[in-house]
């Protein structure tokens, strides 16, 4: 008889979860929809969401005592989010230099360097363990970047996504996590013209998750998951442990941050008075259900109904700026840029709707 125990059957676990994607795309803030995140904040990107989040680490000794301190139950949480893991390796990086007293990691000499940073960073995916069986899931996001690859097995090389860490620890994230996620903007390419004149013209921008393996990027769950699903936390709910229970975050309108800041006026610019809106009456209030019926987000929906402006004109706008696509529709729009942006700066916004107006055709 074996004095080890033979068990059978689903475990119910905590889960651990990667999110790469481009800058801006919104995985603070599907992270912040996960059961009572904690966010360790390496790089300050949460500050326009209402979340709870620990001191944004200096050191790397600093974000492992952090990371230490929810796993002791110090910091009470559901989920343990690391906002993220390159600007982590950053940190690591630093340590492993200071460590060795050379300037950068290039001086260790060809490769070395990198291989002391794997080994450094692997103590971190050994915390997140002992965070994930003390009873806590972890989500771990990082920015997307393109690169060349170029398979063993075939002549030449293409373009594809990949994590932005370097090429020792993005293998360490992809086999540590239980679901590698990518997201991104699904844009279709369409032919416009006939014969020589025809042009290549980009549509869509909706969001979306991918969830499996494909020749331009890396992903896979232990799940089920279809390969393609909306970039909406709703999605994977069904895979966390205390989702059902927990209760997403409400986002509050917050000061706009320096990075949206170039939506507003300079402080040159004087936004001209734009009235606010008053209580609707019914031909507004309709004019909102529309809107509603589109999936544009409430409080947007009542200063747009509000000020006469239609989705097209938004969209214009938001277009012009260079934020999204100008056929992106409003329902697409990440919460913290609608939030931060849109509605918090919504008289300079509905200004430049009023100055597009004014064009003649």
């Amino acid at each position: 008889m074996s004095k080890y125990a033979v068990t059978t059957g689903i475990q119910n676990a905590p889960v651990k979860t990667v999110l790469y994607g481009p800058e801006g795309i919104g995985k603070s803030t599907f992270a912040s929809h996960f059961p009572n995140p904690v966010f360790i904040d390496t790089e300050g990107g949460t500050k326009r969401l209402n979340v709870k989040r620990l001191p944004q680490p200096t050191s790397w000794a600093m974000l492992l005592d952090e990371v230490a301190e929810v796993r002791k139950g110090s910091v009470p949480c559901g989920t343990l989010v690391i906002d993220t893991a390159d600007w982590a390796e950053r940190l690591c990086i630093q340590a492993v230099c200071a460590k060795a007293k050379v300037n950068g990691i290039e001086d260790f000499g060809y490769g070395k360097g990198y291989t002391y940073v794997k080994e450094e960073f692997g103590k971190l995916l050994d915390a997140l363990e002992e965070v994930l069986q003390a009873g806590h899931n972890v989500v771990v996001l990082a920015h997307a970047a393109i690169t060349k690859f170029e398979q063993p097995d075939a002549v030449g090389n293409y373009d594809r996504w990949s994590m932005k860490t370097s090429k020792q620890v993005a293998p360490l994230l992809r086999e540590w996590c239980d679901m590698l996620l990518f997201a991104n903007y699904k844009t279709v390419v369409e032919k416009v013209g006939d014969g020589k004149n025809a042009k290549s013209k980009a549509s869509g921008g909706r969001r979306v998750l991918y969830t499996a393996h494909h020749p331009c990027w890396d992903a896979k769950n232990r799940f089920d998951l279809p390969e393609e699903v909306p970039f909406d936390y709703a999605s994977i709910a069904a895979c966390i442990p205390g989702a059902m229970s927990a209760q997403a975050p409400k986002p509050e309108p917050q000061p706009r941050s320096q990075p949206e800041a170039d939506i507003l006026p300079s402080p040159q610019q004087e936004a001209k008075p734009v009235a606010q809106p008053q209580p609707a009456p019914l031909q507004e209030s309709s004019e909102k259900n529309v809107l509603l019926s589109l999936g544009v987000p409430e409080k947007l929906a009542a200063l747009m109904s509000a000020n006469k402006v239609s989705c097209e004109e938004l969209q214009c706008v938001v277009g012009k700026r260079g934020y999204f696509p100008e056929d992106m529709p409003i329902k697409d729009y990440p919460a913290d840029f609608v939030e931060g942006c849109l509605i918090a700066a919504w008289p300079q916004v509905f200004q430049m709707v009023l100055d597009n107006r004014d064009i003649p055709f």
